[in-house]
């Protein structure tokens, strides 16, 4: 090794030793990413057979598959998060399965675009984010939130939609499009909800404790949607205290702090638009340009 590595190598050691965190020297493992998507994987498998992995299932094949597929999601998980936890959420896994056929359900019948249950469990955005939250928030519950996160932020990058595992989200719920939708950490979202592109669900300034200066981040800081609410493409909503009644709609580009009541619809007063003609000249040589009213 060269002069120069050699110091290279001593100042990263020295790092290592006055600098603690951002280094698992001489202590447990951490979760491997890798292998937290190889459990998502199989999650899929399961979760919607023949649409991931296996595609030839027959009745014949279909128990040995299964069977396969759950002892081997079961090792994973075992070194991953332990044996009572890692069964504990395969038991989980007929009831996730139950919502999110909801959820497909939801998209076929909430977007005109969509031809079957088959497109949207193959190729909506919206679906795999909400997939990959159902499962994350279920390693949540278990105690396991470096494990949730690491799904999370995965379908984050892969979809755009960023849902955070501690959400609380009901049943038959669909998104959009997904790009760009946050959905922070204390928000609360009733049954048969539907949000666009570009929602967020967000909080207000974080309060902190007078006392410390940190942040009380078990505080609900993010609003709650309750049933059948529809929020148009980048609105965004704020506040831990802010409630959208059941049945409200929520129309794109406007931003809210304070509740709304059940059944209303909320919408900006959209600009008034202005049509510019070709520019003409005129006798003089100056340039004239002509206003049109229209409507759109």
């Amino acid at each position: 090794m060269s002069a120069r590595l050699l110091a290279a190598r001593q100042a990263l050691l020295r790092s290592y030793q006055e600098h603690s965190s951002g280094q698992r020297i001489d202590q447990e493992p951490v979760v491997s990413v890798g292998e937290c998507l190889a459990v998502l994987r199989i999650c899929q498998e399961l979760l919607f057979p023949g649409y991931f992995g296996h595609r030839d299932l027959t009745e014949d094949n279909m128990m040995g598959l299964v069977g396969a597929n759950l002892e081997l999601l079961q090792h994973k998980l075992e070194t991953l998060v332990g044996n009572e936890v890692g069964f504990a959420f395969l038991e989980s896994l007929p009831e996730i399965r139950r919502k999110l056929l909801g959820d497909a359900q939801a998209a076929v019948d909430g977007d005109p675009a969509a031809t079957g249950v088959d497109e949207v469990i193959l190729a909506y955005p919206g679906f795999l984010a909400i997939t990959v939250y159902r499962l994350a928030h279920r390693f949540l519950d278990l105690g396991q939130p470096v494990l949730a996160r690491i799904l999370s932020e995965w379908a984050h990058s892969q979809t755009g939609a960023d849902i955070h595992p501690a959400a609380q989200i009901g049943e038959r719920f669909f998104i959009d499009h997904a790009t760009g939708v946050v959905i922070g950490a204390t928000t609360v979202i009733g049954r048969g909800c539907r949000l666009y592109q570009g929602v967020t669900l967000g909080a207000r300034s974080i309060p902190k404790d007078p006392a410390t200066g940190k942040v009380l981040a078990a505080t609900k800081r993010h609003p709650t949607l309750e049933d059948e609410v529809t929020v148009y493409a980048n609105a965004v909503i704020l506040g831990g205290a802010t409630v959208i009644g059941t049945g409200s709609v929520i129309g794109g580009g406007v931003f809210l702090s304070r509740s709304v009541p059940a059944g209303h619809r909320v919408i900006l007063d959209p600009p008034a638009p202005q049509l510019h003609g070709p520019k003409t000249a005129c006798p003089d040589g100056e340039v004239m340009v002509c206003q049109l009213e229209f409507e759109i």
